[in-house]
């Protein structure tokens, strides 16, 4: 199945996706959050569609598409998942999965615009498979577990400053990671069932340029990996967003200038959906 959750910041409206119609869904959950998947959310939406008791929302198309899910508790993420991405780096591909964390207010709508922080010269995109948590995750003893605590999949924007992430990190690298609308999410949320997760093309392109495109196939550490690897050191709960890698070909490889205000850029994941977001200086 397929979540949306459309209207402005702070009033989405969550919707089921059949096809071309956008189903209400306010009849049975206020939104798409950690409560909606973690109490059978999903299940009951199933019933209700199969029974035609979901209204359609009128005026759908029209409408601002906002993050598939509700502000999440925390925003994890995978550093250098992919060995041509970590070499482009200057690094060596990781032994273990590298954990560093967002802002849950990073997270806006696909199309929202990204602001540029002052005193940022070097924002940079990165596409990738994001991971929700479905179910309350702790200490999982197998890869089968992990899978089973996933709700879905998400396209997700890891928007970053380098500058920010390496020479004022003081070591880690969530400074460069955390600014507002740093983190484009959607448009939609697709249901575990529906993905084929270690087989997905997913791309990047600045101002209509090519730049990333790979395969969820060369991640070194697999999705259930990651959600069984963090289980051991955290508890994930219903709604959490693990952002799972991103690929070779950002700016900070050197073929590719930096972000500026005016820029657009467009990602996407094969299944998943694409977005499109346009720079903006932020305003103080």
């Amino acid at each position: 199945m397929r979540f949306q959750r459309l209207g402005e910041p702070g009033a989405e409206i969550p919707v089921l996706v059949d096809g071309e119609r956008r189903l209400d869904l306010r009849g049975i959950t206020t939104d798409i959050d950690g409560t909606f998947l973690a109490g059978g959310g999903v299940e009951r939406a199933k019933a209700a569609l199969a029974t035609g008791e979901l209204p359609e929302l009128e005026g759908a198309a029209a409408m601002r598409v906002g993050a598939p899910i509700a502000r999440p508790t925390a925003v994890l993420c995978i550093g250098q998942n992919y060995a041509a991405h970590a070499a482009e780096s200057g690094d060596a591909a990781p032994e273990v999965p590298i954990l560093f964390f967002k802002h849950p207010n990073t997270v806006v709508g696909p199309e929202d615009d990204v602001a540029i922080p002052p005193n940022a010269a070097t924002v940079d995109w990165e596409v990738e498979l994001g991971i929700v948590i479905g179910t309350r995750a702790r200490y999982l003893a197998s890869d089968e577990e992990a899978l089973a605590s996933i709700a879905g999949f998400v396209v997700s924007n890891d928007v970053s400053e380098r500058e920010f992430q390496t020479k004022h990190s003081g070591g880690q690298w969530s400074k460069g990671k955390c600014a507002e609308t740093f983190n484009p999410l959607g448009p939609e949320l697709v249901t575990a069932d529906e993905v084929e997760v270690q087989s997905l093309r997913l791309w990047s392109k600045v101002n209509g340029e090519p730049r990333q495109d790979s395969s969820t196939a060369d991640m070194i550490f697999p999705v259930a990996e990651i959600v069984r690897h963090l289980s051991q050191y955290l508890v994930l709960e219903p709604g959490d967003l693990i952002n799972t890698g991103t690929p070779q070909g950002v700016a900070l490889s050197g073929r590719f200038p930096y972000l500026v205000a005016g820029d657009v850029m467009e990602i996407g994941i094969e299944g998943l959906g694409q977005q499109r977001q346009r720079l903006v200086p932020a305003v103080i």
